[in-house]
Formats: C-alpha cells, structure tokens, sequence
C-alpha cells in the first residue's frame, strides 16, 4: 500500500504583490471568504510570504527596514474552512513540518525605524538595522553578525481561527478604548482598523468595504484567537489548541520564523522567512466547554535546541529604568534592562549595540519572568546559549575584542 501524498492546500509567489493574491489576507474578519477546505483529520501543506509580503531583500542595506510599508504586512495564509468544525469546538493543529522554500534560504532580523515601527528599545536605539541569515540545513549564520551559528527552532508566528462578529466588536471596542485614553502619548498603543491597503482574499467589494471599515489588525496576539502570539517553541511536534468561533472555523497561518529569541524584542525580532508548514487538523467536539476554554492552548514539541546543562550565561533585570526611575513590578521595565545588561556585557567582545540587539531577537534566548513577589521590584532574566559563539563569553575568560563587522544600516 503506497504512501498518500500530502496536497498543497495553497501555494504562494515569491514574485508577486502580496495584495493581488486572493489565497492571503491581513486583516482578521469573519466574512474573508474561505479560500479552500481542509478535512477533519487531514494532513496538509500550507505555503506563506514572510510577514511583509516580500518587502525586504537580501543585501547590506536597511533602506528597505526603514521604509517598510506598514500597512501592507501580516500577508496570512487562508483563511481555511475546517470541514465538521463549528463555533464550540476546539481546533487541534499539530506542527509536523516548517522549512524556508529551497530556493530561498535566507531570512532577515531588523530594527525598525523609530519613526516607522519602532521596538522594544526603540528610545536608545531609534536607527533602522537590519541583519541578513543564511541557513544552513538546521544552522543559520549571518555575514552581518560574525562569529555566531546556531540551530533554528522553525516555528509559526501567527495561528487563530476568524472571530465572530460579536468578538471583532468587542476588539475594536477595547482597542478603541485604549487609543481614545492615550491620546495625547508619544507613541502608539493599539492599532485600530485601517482601510489603506486592506487585503481581504477573494471578498467582493461590498465585503472587502466592510472588512476594510471593521477588520482587526492581526499585529498583537489576542485572548479569543490567539494570532500573533510569537511563541518560539512552537515547533515541529507542537500541538495548538484554537477555540472555534465560526463555522468552518476560518484558520490561517503565516509569519514564519527560522528561529527567534523570546520576545522578539526588536519587533522585526524573528529572522523572518518565506516558507512552508506542514499541519494535520483535528475537530474537537464541544471542545470549549469541555476544556473550560477561554484562551488557547499550546503544547510544545519535542524538538527544540539544547545547550546542555549550563551552558546559558543568565542576566538579570529589575523594575528600576536607566534614569533611575523606580517602577512597581513593572516586568516590561524588567524585561528591557535585562537586554540592556546582555548588550553591555557583549559589547566587549567587539559587537556594536545594534548587532546585540538584533542577536538577542533572533538567537534562541531564554527568557524567564523570575519574580513578581517581591514589592517594588519584578525580575527577569535572558539566558544567552554560550554555545552560539566561536569564542568563550564565560566571565572567567578573557574578553578579546574582534572586528566584527557591521550590521546593515539605513542610508543617511
């Protein structure tokens, strides 16, 4: 008995607009249409842009970062209509397979522009950066980052099932909420619909009006859908628990990653790449209730880089900001001085702050919420894999600078 071919339920081309293929959408919306079906059961190849639709290239400008055109990104895969399933069910996805196109094995990290995206660090490091990554089967390396390799844990940034009405007007009304109460800050805290350069699929026009007017930008994860929620080890093997919400379920997929570090804290943080995954769809009956299930769930696959028994360097952050401000169990404050202490520490090996940044996005960092006990300080922690270098960064070694090199930068 021969072997059944796993189908290509959507292919994508490299070589043309995003927003003129009707299989990617970048808005979330119950009436995007379907642009196919998937069955219960079924084990299926999905085929993704990276997130900005093909708008950054390989070569040693970040012309390209800077400029991004933030309005035509998150370019998914779908939406697919799951036969059996309906609102009330639980969608089981399970990874088997993620890998760049053969024909294309690079990916990018960039630092985007203050002005024009921003990140995580944005007030110290307000210059758009990028670095580009060879792979190399399971090992990437970067002409813009020397003296690192390491193995990727290829995984999915983005995964949910279309919300119902009731639920894309609950976003936009706490979304709305948020904006309309910061109004006067100096950066943005939600992004609310936005009709320029919607990509709705195959809608009609009466449907992609609609879609352009209420449609949810799939930018931040969210508690219904789950979404863009950046989850590093969700790898091959890893199991995806999605709540139902319409009928057919309506699930899509893209932003895919060769690896990343947790937090993809330079927002463009991932080495994003363009690529195919390998997903087999189970429908769990009744499963939201039978779950209690108000979120989703993820199980973690076996595969996934070791290092070894200590073999992470691991720094420490508190709530207490570079001014000295003191903050109460503030983890983001935390999280962001415990990149600070990893740039400081690394910068005596010869790497430029920009190079660090962009590595602590895309290497395989742990990072750990340590205490939220302890008023008025939360702690957090980066455990940097030692192992990702050629050289020895323990402390007991002696630090020996090396040229290394520039990241790309934006011309002035």
């Amino acid at each position: 008995m021969g072997v059944k071919e796993i189908r290509t339920a959507i292919q994508v081309d490299l070589d043309k607009p995003a927003w003129e293929q009707p299989g990617l959408h970048n808005r979330w919306h119950p009436d995007i249409p379907a642009c196919g079906t998937i069955a219960n059961n079924e084990v299926v190849k999905i085929e993704c842009l990276d997130w900005t639709g093909g708008q950054i290239k390989n070569n040693d400008s970040a012309d390209d970062i800077k400029n991004v055109d933030l309005t035509r990104i998150h370019y998914l895969s779908g939406p697919f209509e799951i036969e059996s399933a309906e609102p009330g069910d639980v969608l089981v996805v399970e990874i088997q397979d993620v890998q760049p196109f053969q024909h294309q094995p690079w990916g990018f990290t960039g630092i985007f522009h203050r002005q024009n995206g921003g990140g995580f660090l944005d007030e110290l490091y307000p210059e758009a950066a990028k670095a580009i990554w060879d792979f190399e089967g399971i090992f990437c390396s970067s002409r813009h980052i020397p003296h690192v390799r390491f193995p990727g844990l290829i995984h999915p940034g983005i995964m949910g099932c279309a919300p119902s009405a009731a639920i894309l007007a609950e976003w936009n009304r706490r979304e709305g909420e948020l904006i309309a109460a910061n109004a006067s800050a100096d950066r943005d805290v939600a992004k609310p619909p936005e009709p320029k350069n919607t990509h709705a699929g195959s809608a009609s026009e009466d449907v992609k009006a609609r879609v352009e007017k209420e449609g949810a930008r799939t930018i931040p994860g969210r508690p219904e859908n789950g979404g863009n929620c950046d989850i590093k080890n969700l790898s091959r093997g890893s199991k995806v628990y999605l709540p139902v919400h319409v009928p057919g379920a309506k699930f899509s997929v893209g932003d895919l990653h060769f690896s990343q570090g947790d937090g993809e804290i330079s927002f463009c943080g991932a080495i994003e790449m363009a690529g195919v995954i390998t997903l087999k769809f189970t429908v769990l009956k009744s499963g939201m209730a039978k779950l209690n299930m108000k979120s989703p769930v993820f199980h973690p696959g076996p595969v996934e880089p070791t290092f070894g028994p200590g073999r992470y360097l691991t720094f420490e952050g508190f709530s207490v900001d570079e001014s000295g401000k003191q903050h109460y169990l503030d983890a983001t404050v935390a999280y962001r001085q415990t990149c600070l202490r990893v740039i400081e520490y690394l910068r005596r090996y010869g790497y430029s702050d920009y190079q660090i940044y962009l590595l602590l996005s895309s290497a395989p960092v742990q990072g750990h919420l340590a205490g939220i006990v302890d008023i008025p300080n939360a702690c957090t922690t980066i455990g940097v894999p030692m192992d990702i270098f050629d050289f020895d960064i323990r402390p007991e070694a002696e630090a020996v600078r090396k040229d290394m090199g520039s990241c790309a930068f934006a011309s002035s």
